[in-house]
């Protein structure tokens, strides 16, 4: 946390005495124990925590315990933090925007009297917006999650609902899902969850925990209600005072679904929506289809580096930080994010969203046009849900109109356009910006506030309803200003009768303690002493002068004072008034935020491809079931982002039949990792709608991308590195079809070489043969590139949707001086050896374990067996290089020949002579040879 030092040095005094002390302790005791709360109580000027909590806000924010101090005395006595307004803000935004695994409470109250006034949770920030997003723009908009769980014997039916509170969106699916919730976890990631409700399981199954690792993996927070919460009793009946029009539509979608209704009915109550009547009517209801959007687990999440992490270096280290050009505030951004969790599956929406941004690329003055306008725009979303929440006042109303007056331009610039997308431009944007626009809709508000709305103080930085808007405000300032000149005359008269020259030394003060007052300084008071003592009252004698007043300023100030406090009180009745009207308009700005924060994600991709060294190129775009996956000239666009790389682009050419499947090898260091996750990280972008950074791209839709991209452990779950991999790898092995795209990244290597290899091969043959999704399989078991040799045992036609490839990054290595130099290049064909001593070489190993390294790896592959299978024996096992051996046979051999090496190594070479030595090994040699006769392991020696 920035700052937190000059927090930590200026932490507000604790000022309690010892009765209020008391009645706090009191009061604290009898807090119900709840460990993901963190209570706040409010002291006014600044903010206590105690207990726990404090501990933890003392160590996890201040990073120290020297901020602790002790209220009350002895084994009563409680550990206690202090905490400042902008230290509490910092707090809030971590707890509940950052973390996901606290809630927040806020107390209001004195001595042992305190209640509950603000509570929030990371999928509902309700009352805490206000704190959040008093100067921060709102990033993400956050999504409760309710999932009713049904599970049978080969599988499980999830029945979800979830809400969006700032958008007011309710959905509903039903699906069936695998042991390792793979649907679940997708559907999670895409609709951006915070928070999930369950039903509390009376014994932790298999499932459940199954279940909770998945949300653990998106980094949601489990929220546990009980099982009678998840009724639909009254559904229908609450969803109609909900959901704006009828209810004959509502019934029928909740009727469709047989657990997901119980899910949403628990959503309800949990959020408490029908509490708040500013809900009723506006809210939508639809159906969430897992089928629309492209699915993407945590996994390929964090492996194509698609969000941003707080261990990023820089904003282009993460996709989105590297897209995000947008310029409205904060609209654009959700919305980026959105869809960088949802890439479309429907070729015409891609192409329709990829001609938009073709024609912003094309049309450099229409993109920077239309910027200048956008970055005027306010965060029309957020002042509407504030404003249908009646949290707002006139300056929100001034923003919302002064975004509203910058339409005009927007439309003007998109008319200038002619382009060959100009139908499509009028069709998405011109038509309905003129729609909403027009005197039925916006006009009528603008109209609104320029009538009701005093633009002129707005310099002054002053919101006003203007005095001409309603009569009775127009008699109060009349009012008003006939005060102010009689004020004003009165003024200018006591200046006469005292010889003083006016506001220079006989000043007058208004809006003092005492109302109206004259003052003059104390040097000229001698001089009129006589005077003030007869004919005035005088009030107070200071350094900056004295204050007097007479009985008529008196009671001209008394009458101005109560004129203006009815005059507040009409502005404050007529800024309701107007709130109400403007909250009329929900539906207008609605669609309008809609339009424009679509226009500004699409404007963002368009600089984003036009502004890179290497500009991006308009991908072409084909069915699952048709076309190839081909990226000439690709390039990883956060990797080639960064200041100190000079990127070396790859091709890809993933085609049915041939290289479908493709195994890569080559050294650690290589660039195998950037490769593989490049075509994963340009297919997200091009279903995304964006251009792609590559010369040339044609791709076919994936449905999923799999990615089982460096190992991450879970200790603090009690699953190691290895088990990590493999439960990835289920997922994939699971959830896949031919028409995902799977990236694996070293399979295998937490194990032993024969386990692991083993495992990789027969992995690699069932998405060959079963699965034949297009994949990237990059390994450093050179071995397994003997699958794209092998004759397939199917029909000849089968093999065309499935083809096996070798690629490997390429090296050089000097002959002279053994060093090793990357070219980063992929090039065909299998890679013929390792590089790991030459990558250690790199990291500067010291020289001598270098020269062991080198010998000891010579001796193993001398002594490997598949290094010494003989050629006939190759050729009559194929090229896996499969054993003859039964594994008797193989342990007696292994045992004499270990024999064999035992009685070498201890024959005494430096005390023999040439010709002794080579006398005893023929003779060890001979003795072998003869009990090899019985052994065919031994026999492959010979």
């Amino acid at each position: 946390m920035e700052g937190n030092f000059e927090e930590q040095s200026k932490l507000p005094e604790l000022k309690l005495d010892a009765k209020q002390a008391q009645g706090f302790l009191s009061f604290f005791k009898k807090l119900p124990n709840d460990p993901r709360a963190v209570r706040f109580f409010d002291r006014r000027d600044y903010y206590t925590a105690h207990g726990e909590n404090a501990t933890f806000i003392a160590k996890t924010y201040y990073h120290t315990t020297t901020a602790l101090r002790q209220l009350g005395s002895g084994s009563d006595s409680l550990s206690s933090v202090s905490v400042s307004k902008n230290m509490f803000e910092t707090i809030a935004r971590d707890l509940l925007l950052e973390r996901t695994d606290h809630t927040l409470e806020l107390y209001e109250g004195s001595g042992s009297n305190w209640r509950l006034v603000k509570s929030g949770t990371p999928g509902n920030l309700g009352s805490f917006e206000d704190v959040l997003f008093a100067n921060n723009e709102m990033q993400d908009s956050p999504v409760v999650v309710a999932l009713s769980p049904y599970f049978r014997e080969n599988g499980c039916t999830i029945g979800l609902s979830y809400i969006d509170l700032t958008k007011r969106v309710l959905g509903l699916a039903e699906f069936l899902d695998d042991s390792h919730f793979t649907n679940t976890e997708s559907t999670l990631v895409a609709l951006g969850c915070k928070e999930c409700l369950l039903p509390i399981e009376s014994g932790k199954s298999k499932e459940s925990r199954n279940l909770h690792d998945a949300l653990t993996r998106c980094g949601v927070m489990l929220t546990e209600r009980k099982k009678t919460e998840f009724k639909t009793r009254d559904l229908v009946e609450d969803l109609g005072r909900l959901v704006k029009g009828s209810k004959e539509p509502v019934r029928d979608l909740v009727s469709a679904f047989e657990f997901a209704p119980g899910a949403l009915g628990a959503l309800l109550s949990y959020a408490e929506l029908l509490a708040d009547e500013s809900n009723y009517g506006n809210y939508t209801i639809c159906r969430y289809n897992l089928d629309s959007y492209m699915r993407l687990d945590s996994t390929a999440m964090r492996a194509l580096n698609v969000m941003e992490s707080k261990t990023d270096a820089n904003k282009n280290f993460s996709l989105f930080g590297l897209m995000n050009r947008t310029c409205t505030a904060g609209m654009g951004k959700r919305l980026l994010h959105m869809w960088l969790k949802q890439p479309l599956l429907d070729v015409k929406e891609i192409n329709s969203r990829l001609d938009l941004v073709q024609a912003f690329v094309e049309d450099t003055a229409l993109r920077q046009d239309l910027r200048q306008h956008l970055k005027r725009i306010s965060d029309i979303e957020r002042l509407m849900h504030n404003l249908e929440k009646k949290r707002v006042g006139l300056q929100h109303i001034v923003k919302l109109y002064q975004s509203s007056i910058r339409l005009p331009y927007i439309k003007s610039a998109l008319e200038n356009y002619d382009g060959q997308f100009s139908s499509l431009i009028k069709d998405r944007y011109l038509d309905p910006l003129e729609f909403w626009t027009d005197d039925d809709h916006l006009n009528k508000f603008i109209g609104l506030v320029e009538t009701s709305v005093d633009l002129d103080q707005l310099e002054n930085g002053e919101y006003m309803i203007s005095s001409s808007y309603d009569p009775a405000l127009s008699a109060l300032k009349d009012e008003q200003e006939s005060l102010e000149r009689q004020i004003h005359n009165l003024h200018k008269q006591t200046a006469n009768d005292l010889d003083l020259p006016v506001d220079k030394a006989l000043k007058l003060d208004k809006g003092t303690q005492f109302g109206h007052v004259f003052r003059i300084t104390k040097k000229e008071e001698p001089k009129i002493r006589k005077k003030l003592t007869t004919q005035f009252i005088v009030l107070e004698t200071r350094k900056d002068g004295v204050k007097f007043t007479n009985t008529k300023l008196k009671k001209l100030g008394d009458q101005y004072q109560k004129i203006l406090e009815e005059y507040k009180n009409c502005q404050k009745e007529l800024v309701n008034r107007v709130v109400q009207t403007a909250a009329t308009f929900c539906e207008v700005f609605g669609s309008l935020a809609g339009l424009l924060s679509e226009l500004d994600v699409l404007l963002s991709f368009a600089d984003l491809a036009s502004s890179c060294p290497t500009p991006y190129t308009r991908p072409d775009i084909t069915p699952a079931d048709e076309g190839d996956i081909i990226l000439e000239g690709s390039r990883h666009p956060c990797v080639e982002a960064q200041d100190w790389v000079n990127f070396i682009p790859n091709d890809c050419k993933l085609v049915r039949g041939k290289s479908w499947f493709q195994i890569i090898t080559g050294p650690n260091m290589g660039g195998k990792s950037t490769f593989i996750r490049q075509v994963g990280v340009n297919i997200l972008m091009a279903q995304v709608g964006s251009f792609v950074p590559c010369d040339k791209a044609s791709i076919s839709v994936r449905d999923c991308i799999f990615a089982r991209v460096g190992a991450g452990d879970c200790q603090l779950r009690g699953v190691s590195t290895f088990m990590q991999e493999m439960l990835e790898t289920a997922s994939i092995l699971k959830g896949a079809t031919d028409k995902s795209l799977i990236i694996i990244d070293e399979l295998g290597r937490g194990t032993s070489t024969y386990d692991g290899f083993g495992l990789a091969w027969a992995i690699c043959e069932h998405l060959v043969e079963v699965i034949k999704a297009p994949t990237l399989f990059a390994t450093h078991f050179h071995e397994l590139t003997a699958l794209a040799r092998e004759t397939p045992n199917h029909e000849p036609h089968e093999k065309q949707t499935v083809g096996v490839a070798n690629y490997h990054v390429s090296a050089h290595i000097d002959s002279a001086s053994r060093k090793l130099t990357m070219l980063y290049k992929v090039e065909p064909g299998a890679c013929d050896q390792s590089f790991g001593i030459h990558v250690a070489e790199f990291a500067n190993f010291p020289e001598s374990v270098v020269t062991l390294a080198r010998e000891k790896a010579a001796e193993l592959e001398d002594f490997s067996p598949t290094a010494t299978i003989t050629n006939d024996a190759q050729k009559e096992v194929g090229s896996k290089r499969k054993r003859e051996c039964d594994q008797d046979d193989m342990s007696r051999g292994a045992a004499r020949a270990h024999q064999f090496l035992k009685e070498f190594s201890d024959l005494p070479l430096d005390k023999m002579d040439l010709k002794q030595a080579l006398q005893q090994v023929n003779n060890l040699k001979d003795e072998l040879q003869k009990d090899a006769v019985n052994c065919s392991w031994l026999q492959q020696f010979f």
